[in-house]
């Protein structure tokens, strides 16, 4: 209100379209995704919201929707891609209907905007897309097809207590088995979501910080950070609650760790191919 009071006359969709124009404005890409059906802080195994079927989660109005927002986006060549649902999970999750429903999703996206990637998440709070292993999607197109990974210390439970060397080991075997087997497959694979506590207090997050960036150098992946915000407006019933995860201060003014920045800056830069 205090510094964007031409937004409050706006409409939702008029308020995303101008969101997105303006990081257009300033170089910035964007990735269209849909988090959850009925709007709320994202996520657990039973918000309704996790899987195909699942209370808040009706299939042919997803489908529509990812439809109209391709097509809301189309010819705004700073959105390249569209991640199809955020973090599938819950008691419902299995194989085929992920196969189902995805691909029809996919090929519905591709249709109605064939200009941008379609990023296709996995199972169980988008960790797992071990089942590819045997048995690719089947889609009319290959060449803007692109998997996703979320990856946090939080993600491996209490594996991070042990012996920092015997962790790592362990789970970046997981991972790869996981997930780091779709670019053995020739296919691009995207960790769309990494983080930890910028405060630098949190001893599990230090321990894995260390590890995922030499998985990421290794491997090459693109990435996105989790998260930029310093601070929500409203989260869970708390008036400007503070992300400790976020990038930037409470007040949005300045890094909340600079050294941080610093340390990642090496993962900005790609490790193979040619360097533009």
């Amino acid at each position: 209100r205090e510094h964007n009071p031409w937004i409050l006359d706006l409409n939702l969709i008029q308020a995303f379209k101008a969101v997105v124009l303006s990081l257009g404005r300033h170089g910035i890409m964007a990735v269209l995704d849909n988090h959850v059906s009925k709007p709320g802080w994202c996520c657990n195994n039973y918000d309704g919201n996790g899987f195909f079927g699942d209370q808040f989660f009706n299939p042919e109005e997803w489908i529509k929707g990812l439809a109209r927002m391709a097509r809301l986006v189309k010819g705004v060549t700073n959105v390249v891609g569209m991640s199809l649902r955020n973090e599938l999970r819950g008691p419902k999750q299995n194989a085929p209907d992920w196969y189902r429903y995805m691909q029809m999703g996919a090929e519905a996206v591709h249709g109605a905007n064939p200009d941008i990637l379609v990023i296709l998440s996995g199972l169980s709070f988008s960790t797992d897309l071990s089942f590819l292993s045997t048995q690719k999607v089947q889609l009319t197109f290959t060449d803007k097809l692109v998997h996703e990974l979320h990856w946090y210390s939080f993600t491996d439970g209490r594996a991070w207590d042990r012996n920092v060397n015997d962790a790592c080991a362990s789970i970046t075997s997981s991972v790869m088995n996981r997930a780091g087997f779709i670019l053995n497959q020739g296919l691009p694979l995207f960790l769309s979501e990494w983080g930890v506590d910028q405060r630098g207090e949190n001893g599990k997050d230090n321990r894995y910080l260390g590890c995922m960036m030499a998985v990421a150098a290794e491997l090459d992946v693109d990435w996105s950070l989790w998260g930029l915000q310093g601070s929500y407006y409203l989260r869970e019933g708390v008036v400007d609650m503070e992300e400790m995860y976020g990038v930037l201060s409470s007040d949005w003014e300045r890094p909340r760790n600079p050294r941080f920045l610093q340390r990642i800056a090496s993962l900005q830069s790609p490790f193979q191919g040619i360097n533009l």
